[in-house]
């Protein structure tokens, strides 16, 4: 209990005159019933929202702290003020602390609102401040750490309101005694200070680390969602290659056949010609050439067809794609390309069929080539160590200065018999993503128009 006048060196000077009054103030005469001040102070939303719009909850804030205006002392201008500012910057923090950095921002707002309600205190008319019965408004800043800070960061802010409100002790002792029943009233404030506190940080500490794992649910359940997407879209085209293969197996057959008469019959005819018969000798050489394109046309059909034979051997890709890129090279002499390797040390070595990956390679180089046409261009080969979810491996980036991909096409660019150019015949990127899928990896154009296609091949470690 606070007893009014000053502690004496003399037993005089420490009783009062006969007849005067002692004037007796304690901490729990002066407090207001703790349910009724705690239940308004403590409906406050302490966390700093980053939402700007204003809500029904800012317009129950505001009630609350009327409320609060319209107790004792009513006509202390002071009170009303720093009432007025603390119900402000409850609502009005994230914009008014917006220029502060968001690592700093949640301590600038408890400080704040400590400071606030510090100022509170010494201007509720109470004598001594310490007894004001709005120490309650503490439980803002407090709660409010509670609710942003972690375990630590919480006791520390709920120390430094404690040693805020515990400051107006010192000027209180200069008229008053601190009596064993006002120590231990003190202490129990400040204890149930840090009581709200800890409660509080628990279950926004639960609230967190729930959300925290809801969020990487959601990232995993995304991921997953878009590798089934992409699984579903291979079996789908998976489905629709193997049966055009057997359509294009048994025409191609039939093909050839016919064929290898028509080439047959044309060297007989040119062997039996005289040579001052010079048209017909023409002819027959036309007919035999296109008969060996046309052979061409069908090998690669059959091909494209026929169950394809991987023979998985642990190799290095460096190697590999730079046969690749020797032999498109030798292919692409007259346009001007300026190609540029980037290979990572660390790359593994991996199991993988080396003729066909050269072929792969070797068959988007060249796309990419001649997509740059005449005027040239620049052609970027990365490979680096990567992981396909949870599956290790490496990954080959071709990325070319070309017009790029139109997005209309692209979901049809893997597609058998889909090309763009007059002279081809649309199989060479269906048998890249075929070799592809046999080794268990994955490819996927990346394009932008005007900024150049990128085609990225996956290849597992396994």
């Amino acid at each position: 209990m606070l007893t009014n006048g000053r502690t004496s060196q003399t037993e005089d000077e420490a009783s009062p005159a006969e007849g005067d009054a002692v004037e007796s103030t304690s901490l729990a005469d002066l407090s207001a019933p703790p349910g009724s001040q705690l239940a308004v102070l403590g409906t406050s939303t302490p966390e700093i929202d980053t939402r700007n719009g204003f809500r029904w909850m800012d317009l129950l804030w505001l009630a609350l702290v009327g409320f609060l205006a319209v107790l004792s002392p009513v006509l202390e201008i002071h009170k009303q003020l720093i009432l007025l500012a603390i119900g402000l910057f409850q609502i009005f923090d994230r914009r008014l602390l917006a220029s502060i950095k968001p690592s700093r921002r949640n301590a600038y707002s408890v400080a704040m609102k400590i400071a606030l309600s510090t100022f509170l205190i010494g201007h509720t008319n109470a004598n001594p401040a310490i007894t004001s019965p709005y120490w309650l408004i503490y439980y803002v800043p407090v709660v409010s750490a509670a609710m942003v800070y972690e375990a630590l960061g919480t006791l520390f802010w709920t120390a430094v309101a404690s040693a805020a409100y515990c400051s107006y002790l010192v000027p209180a002792l200069r008229e008053f005694d601190l009596t064993p029943a006002g120590k231990t009233e003190l202490a129990i404030r400040v204890l149930f200070l840090f009581l709200a506190a800890i409660i509080v940080n628990r279950f926004a500490t639960d609230n967190r680390r729930q959300a925290e794992s809801y969020r990487r649910l959601a990232e995993t359940l995304g991921e997953t969602n878009r590798r089934l997407e992409r699984a579903e879209a291979e079996v789908r085209r998976s489905e629709r290659l193997a049966a055009l293969g057997q359509l294009i197996a048994g025409v191609a057959h039939e093909i050839r056949n016919p064929l290898g008469v028509i080439k047959g019959s044309a060297e007989m005819l040119a062997g039996k010609l005289s040579p001052s018969d010079t048209l017909a000798g023409e002819l027959a050489g036309n007919i035999s050439s296109e008969a060996d394109r046309l052979n061409g046309i069908v090998t690669r059909f059959l091909d494209f067809a026929r169950p394809m034979r991987v023979r998985l051997e642990l190799a290095s890709l460096p190697p590999i794609l730079d046969r690749a890129l020797k032999s498109v090279g030798n292919g692409c002499s007259g346009s001007r390309v300026e190609l540029e390797r980037q290979y990572a040390a660390d790359l593994p070595p991996i199991a993988v069929d080396a003729d066909l990956c050269e072929q792969v390679f070797s068959n988007l180089a060249l796309n990419a080539c001649q997509a740059m046409g005449e005027q040239g261009g620049k052609l970027r080969v990365e490979a680096r160590a990567a992981k396909d979810g949870v599956r290790p491996g490496v990954e080959i980036e071709f990325q070319d200065s070309g017009p790029g991909v139109p997005e209309e096409l692209r979901e049809q660019i893997f597609n058998p018999f889909f090309t763009t150019k007059r002279d081809g015949v649309g199989l060479g990127l269906s048998i890249v993503a075929k070799i592809v899928s046999e080794h268990g990896g994955s490819i996927r154009l990346l394009s932008e128009p005007g900024n150049g296609a990128c085609f990225r091949v996956f290849l597992p470690r396994d």
